[in-house]
């Protein structure tokens, strides 16, 4: 007998719809698994099989054929175990049900018949509503996940039999619910808060700065003048993620398999801080079958890299096109993913191989311009905002009142990131100043004479680039915005140009 389960499997951050089907015939006792299996897939036969047997079902004697369609797209994961033995209990006739087609399961079986996560699930259970599937069988711990997916039956199985007895209708089992609204008012952390950092009032007005138009940022500066701890608190004073950013960063997490167990949904915004030995794999994503890097779990929030000269030039010229277009397009011979990595670049070095300024450094000049040329001028032109790091004096390190928190600095961003909302209302792709492209340049950043004559002398002194024109015009319609001024003006332009002096004093 043949009979067919609906699942899915996930490609590139999406899912798609598989059948799962078996058919039970006469003959030998032989299963064959068909439809471009993987290891783990292959193995499933003897999970499923033992899983079977072990939830005291019988094993069907004779030929037993697993199809899972399309055939010409490769399956992976152990995801496929629960509607593989689903559709075998039906084809042998053990169960009876006719909710087949009303429901995509997934999960893997463990040998006792229980049912344990996959990674995936939140796009899986948005693929079975986009086909107008009632619900989703999914594993227990994966169930809070599933249910953001409004108008859909999350169903939490233990076991095979728990499922089986679902489906023919001898138990009830309550779908999973979740308050979005409530997963929203978690408290943020609270454990790394501006007002815990001495002094660097200009370093926190740059970061401010950045939070607000979403802008690119490298701080410069010794050793212990407090990089590190600046760019972990720069996630602090972000805007709350809305549910569609939500939603997209969650779907990369879950592919990854970096969602604990019974949470629902990434309500904050992710702060990625790789190591220097990163490849480019583990930065852009990739692998045989290609799957996100830390570019992509960093969308929607904030890619740390820490003493930026030591990664490998080749590994940090591969990121200038998604920091450009905010996307990353990964090709191999199992086929092309893209995938999303709109993030706040924030990086920090040491001005000289030794840490101290040039002028004090007892590294050669040679030394000194090696260890810059590590990083190149195309890379540096994506960066926004070039921000000096001084060491702290002692006056600032004993000051016994507190600066600003970041709940305070927040409100203003919050502001200003309301003011670019309205303003980019007609345009949704554009969702902060840094992501401007030439039409919204033109139409919210018009200058006055005076205005455009400072920034033509900036342009001549510095020898920018053309990239370095529009990333000053965008920063300074950032300042404006948190200035709640509706044009752009010399005082906000100045601002601007002292943000990319440093690296032509150190570059140029």
């Amino acid at each position: 007998m043949l009979s067919r389960v609906c699942s899915a499997a996930v490609n590139g951050i999406d899912a798609y719809a598989v059948e799962v089907e078996v058919n039970c015939g006469y003959g030998e006792t032989f299963i064959a698994l068909v439809g471009l299996p993987d290891a783990a897939v292959k193995e499933s036969k003897d999970r499923v099989t033992t899983a079977l047997t072990n939830s005291g079902y019988q094993f069907p004697m004779g030929k037993t054929t697993i199809n899972l369609a399309p055939a010409d797209v490769k399956k992976e994961g152990p995801s496929f175990d629960l509607p593989i033995a689903l559709a075998w209990l039906a084809a042998s006739e053990q169960i009876e049900t006719d909710q087949l087609d009303n429901f995509v399961a997934v999960g893997e079986l463990a040998l006792t018949g229980g049912v344990r996560p996959v990674k995936g699930v939140l796009p899986i259970a948005l693929r079975a509503k986009a086909e107008g599937r009632v619900g989703v069988l999914v594993p227990a711990e994966n169930a809070a996940e599933a249910a953001v997916v409004k108008g859909l039956q999350v169903i939490p199985v233990q076991n095979l039999r728990e499922a089986a007895q679902f489906l023919e209708g001898e138990i009830r089992i309550a779908s999973t619910k979740v308050d979005l609204a409530q997963l929203f008012e978690q408290v943020v952390d609270d454990d790394n808060d501006f007002a815990e950092v001495k002094g660097q009032e200009n370093v926190k007005r740059a970061l401010e700065i950045a939070a607000a138009g979403g802008h690119n940022v490298i701080l410069i500066g010794p050793p212990g003048t407090g990089k590190s701890m600046l760019a972990k608190r720069l996630a602090t004073i972000l805007p709350p993620l809305t549910l569609d950013e939500a939603l997209e960063t969650t779907k990369i997490h879950s592919i990854v398999g970096l969602l604990k167990a019974g949470q629902a949904l990434v309500t904050q915004r992710p702060f990625r801080a790789p190591h220097h030995t990163a490849s480019d794999a583990g930065l852009l994503g990739g692998n045989i079958n290609p799957t996100p890097g830390e570019i992509s779990l960093a969308h929607n929030g904030v890619l740390f890299l820490d003493e930026l000269p030591e990664f490998k030039r080749s590994v940090l010229e591969t990121m200038r096109q998604p920091l450009e277009e905010g996307l990353v397009t990964i090709s191999r011979a199992a086929g092309t993913m893209t995938f999303p990595s709109q993030f706040m670049l924030v990086a920090a070095m040491n001005p000289t191989p030794d840490g101290k300024m040039p002028g004090e450094s007892r590294s050669s000049p040679r030394e000194i311009q090696n260890y810059l040329g590590r990083i190149s001028g195309p890379l540096l032109d994506r960066i926004d905002l070039h921000i000096e790091v001084p060491a702290v004096k002692f006056r600032e390190m004993s000051e016994v009142r507190a600066g600003e928190t970041s709940a305070q600095i927040r409100a203003r961003v919050i502001a200003a990131r309301q003011r670019q909302h309205e303003r980019f209302a007609a345009r949704p792709k554009t969702t902060c100043n840094a992501r401007m492209g030439p039409r919204e340049l033109k139409a919210h950043c018009g200058l006055d004479e005076a205005t455009r004559e400072l920034l033509k002398q900036a342009m001549t002194e510095y020898n920018l680039s053309a990239r370095a024109y529009d990333r000053i015009l965008k920063v300074a319609r950032t300042i404006a915005d948190l200035a709640g001024a509706e044009s752009i003006t010399s005082d906000h332009i100045g601002e601007a140009i002292q943000f990319r002096s440093l690296d032509r004093q150190l570059w140029g």
